[in-house]
């Protein structure tokens, strides 16, 4: 039978949604490969399934599979483009609902055609990342080629590491984030950021990701970026992160409060999967 499927993105950071509502088995590794390759097949940076809500009062969930068939515990913009999934789909026509993620509920309100998502609270206890760590610290160290680099890390729902440097477009950042990543020192794999702060209002920011490489934009990558300079007193508690695909707003008002995320999401077409 032929897979029906809706090619989106969010920034630039490209997805695959299958609808599984009716309780139908996620795809397998294989096809995953075949579909995300961007030669051969479909191609995105991960595919997201949406399956029915997990809790009550929520409209749905969903999963996220990367192209090597490893799932992540969240993705802003992939929930972007489900929440734009359900609305134009008529799954709800609320001004605000909330999504099951593998992390937890995400609070979403919908902006016009943009859409702020309750991204959660960031956590940067090692344990809780999880990072291989004595104690918590504002920057840890990491040698790469002989030199040590300085890095925050946090968890957005996923593990993410945040490098300070002085160019995002000139930063080594399928270099350094393979080795970070080869490294084990983040047991679950790690988000390798690589943020700029041009002013006390921008970011500019490149991510590779973990079972994906460097992608257009990625949500979490911005908040984690965003929060981390923050933490720093490098940048405002409200501030535009500007990623190769496109550019997010991030708030994190205090350190009590949730970091929410504002930014687009567009459908792109529909297909069907016919490739045995």
């Amino acid at each position: 039978m032929p897979l029906r499927f809706t090619k989106m993105h969010g920034a630039g950071n490209d997805f695959v949604v299958l609808d599984r509502r009716d309780g139908a088995p996620l795809p397998d590794a294989g096809l995953l490969r075949q579909m995300g390759d961007r030669h051969f097949g479909v191609g995105f940076d991960q595919l997201l399934v949406i399956e029915p809500p997990s809790a009550d009062g929520s409209v749905a969930s969903y999963r996220i599979l990367n192209q090597d068939g490893s799932f992540a515990g969240q993705c802003g913009n992939g929930a972007r483009c489900v929440a734009h999934w359900l609305v134009t789909e008529g799954a709800t026509d609320a001004a605000a609902f909330t999504l099951d993620s593998p992390a937890g509920p995400v609070g979403v309100r919908r902006l016009g055609e943009r859409y702020a998502l309750d991204m959660g609270f960031p956590y940067f206890a090692p344990d809780d990342i999880p990072l291989l760590a004595e104690a918590e610290a504002p920057l840890y160290r990491f040698p790469i080629d002989g030199v040590e680099h300085a890095f925050s890390a946090v968890s957005m729902g996923n593990p993410h590491a945040v490098f300070l440097v002085d160019s995002a477009q000139d930063a080594p950042v399928a270099h350094w984030g393979q080795a970070l990543q080869a490294a084990q020192v983040f047991p679950d794999g790690v988000n390798v950021g690589f943020a700029e702060r041009v002013d006390a209002g921008n970011i500019r920011l490149r991510v590779f990701e973990r079972g994906v490489g460097e992608t257009l934009a990625c949500g979490s990558g911005a908040c984690a970026a965003a929060v981390s300079l923050m933490r720093l007193g490098l940048v405002a508690r409200h501030v535009a992160v500007h990623l190769p695909g496109g550019t997010l707003m991030i708030d994190w008002p205090d350190d009590s409060a949730p970091v929410t995320m504002t930014g687009p999401a567009e459908r792109v077409y529909e297909g069907e999967w016919r490739h045995a």
